[in-house]
């Protein structure tokens, strides 16, 4: 059985990185000899209001994920933690630390005003050092390398939510390789810079006031892009919808094989992620899930 990495982690450092992300660092357990890859998904559990730190079953899962689970559902509602999917920008191994980039959405990009964002963004925007959260993951089961070797170029595209992932997957681009990317941002405050050895261009698009989730700016910007010659793997994330429609325009406009575009909604417009899925996120789950199956068989 795959063992079920659960720990309680304490806040290190909290810096504002632009006006509307804050990266927070952790130190904690099991972080001493933590795997590393880009685009690095876990959980993240954040206590209830009242609570110091999120409440975690008591009893031992015996490294069964399901058996740990259901322990925490029996957890009751009001004391159970909320549960969030995040990138792990950054691994610091020699201080055994992690960070991890928050978007502050809305009027939380002010602490004054965080209690009408998401427990989450609230969270992150009154986030201090000491404070406690618990993490369950990343296991390595999870890690999808990019195909780099059959594609001449690789396309990146997302809005802000994606940049975690963005920045880990171009920092560990080799010597060589080429990559475009197209990130959708609030406005220009909203940038960052990259370090990588790879050859890359990067194209911001402003949502010039737009809110996110309401802007067909990033679709258009990919649509008026000039494709190269040779073949091209492209890599989406973001808000479900606007992910959905890249996709759709790279593999029936632009004549991309569907194994050449790796896709991932990290947010619904007018959801969060305790609503149940839509008729399209079941779709999409589907798809990812045989896509994954076919890259198994032998």
């Amino acid at each position: 059985m795959t063992d079920v990495p659960v720990a309680l982690i304490q806040v290190t450092d909290v810096r504002r990185i632009t006006p509307r992300m804050v990266r927070v660092t952790f130190a904690g357990d099991g972080l001493d000899d933590f795997p590393t890859w880009p685009d690095q998904q876990l959980k993240l559990l954040f206590p209830k209001p009242g609570q110091t730190g999120p409440r975690l079953p008591k009893e031992g899962a015996d490294g069964d994920a399901m058996r740990w689970y259901q322990a925490f559902l029996t957890i009751p509602e009001h004391e159970r933690p909320w549960m969030r999917s995040y990138t792990v920008r950054s691994y610091d191994a020699e201080r055994h630390r992690i960070a991890v980039d928050f978007v502050l959405h809305g009027a939380a990009a002010t602490p004054e005003d965080a209690a009408t964002a998401g427990p989450a963004t609230r969270w992150a925007a009154n986030a201090q050092v000491g404070d406690t959260l618990a993490r369950y993951g990343p296991s390595a089961v999870y890690a999808r390398p990019l195909p780099l070797d059959g594609a001449d170029r690789l396309l990146l595209a997302g809005d802000e939510t994606a940049l975690p992932a963005i920045g880990s997957l171009v920092e560990a681009l080799p010597a060589g390789a080429r990559a475009v990317a197209y990130i959708e941002v609030a406005d220009a405050a909203e940038e960052q810079p990259f370090v990588t050895r790879a050859d890359l261009t990067v194209h911001w698009v402003h949502r010039n006031g737009a809110p996110p989730g309401h802007s067909d700016a990033l679709l258009s910007a990919v649509r008026d892009a000039a494709f190269p010659a040779g073949p091209v793997f492209a890599w989406l994330a973001g808000e479900a919808g606007a992910v959905r429609a890249l996709r759709r325009h790279l593999v029936e406009e632009r004549g991309l094989a569907k194994t050449a575009v790796d896709f991932t909604g990290y947010w619904r417009c007018k959801l969060t992620q305790d609503d149940a899925p839509t008729e399209e996120d079941l779709a999409e789950a589907q798809e990812r899930m045989a896509a994954a199956q076919a890259e198994t068989r032998p």
